[in-house]
């Protein structure tokens, strides 16, 4: 079994993940995945024989949008926040990937050029294993975003992005990674 089949297979056994995914769908949010953690966590539990929600801290949804304002961002953050289950609301983190520019330097102490779309985005983040992002599609097929590849989630290697560049949160996110799942290896991090 490729990959790609895989991750597939391991995040339709994930309820929450799948309950996620099917609420972002049935909102039309425009040009939606989910990202980060909820993904390569969940790939991370399977690997390691854990509960598929272990360690998760929240399930981030990055969209595009070309409104840019905060006021249209929360019209979404709140649109699907009702949708959700309860204990699931405060999990769930919407962002529009068109404003990220607008925030990221103050955030993380280093420019960030506008994204033209949310896949852009993943060529940014932190580790190739974190560049990894899901959709679930009108014929319930789940697409996936991966510009680094899978081989470093399914070998759960956390390999800097030469493309994201230094910020001040680097070491806190993969120790926090690390603390979470102590079979990571870490590769090239200083």
């Amino acid at each position: 079994m490729n990959y790609e089949q895989q991750l597939i297979d391991i995040v339709r056994q994930s309820p929450r993940l799948m309950t996620v995914l099917e609420t972002c769908r049935a909102a039309h949010l425009p040009d939606w995945r989910i990202v980060s953690g909820a993904v390569y966590g969940t790939v991370f539990n399977y690997l390691t024989g854990r509960n598929p929600d272990y360690g998760i801290k929240d399930y981030d949804v990055a969209y595009f949008d070309t409104d840019k304002s905060y006021d249209a961002e929360d019209v979404w953050i709140k649109k699907i926040a009702a949708a959700l289950p309860g204990d699931l609301r405060d999990l769930v983190e919407v962002r529009n990937q068109a404003r990220v520019h607008l925030w990221f330097k103050d955030k993380f102490g280093c420019e960030y050029a506008p994204l033209t779309h949310t896949d852009e985005g993943l060529e940014r983040y932190l580790c190739f294993a974190h560049a990894v992002a899901i959709r679930l599609e009108d014929d319930d097929s789940i697409s996936i975003a991966a510009p680094f590849g899978l081989d470093d989630i399914f070998n759960m290697v956390m390999r800097p992005n030469p493309k994201r560049g230094q910020t001040e949160n680097r070491i806190a996110k993969v120790n926090s990674t690390v603390e979470r799942w102590n079979e990571i290896k870490v590769v090239g991090m200083v």
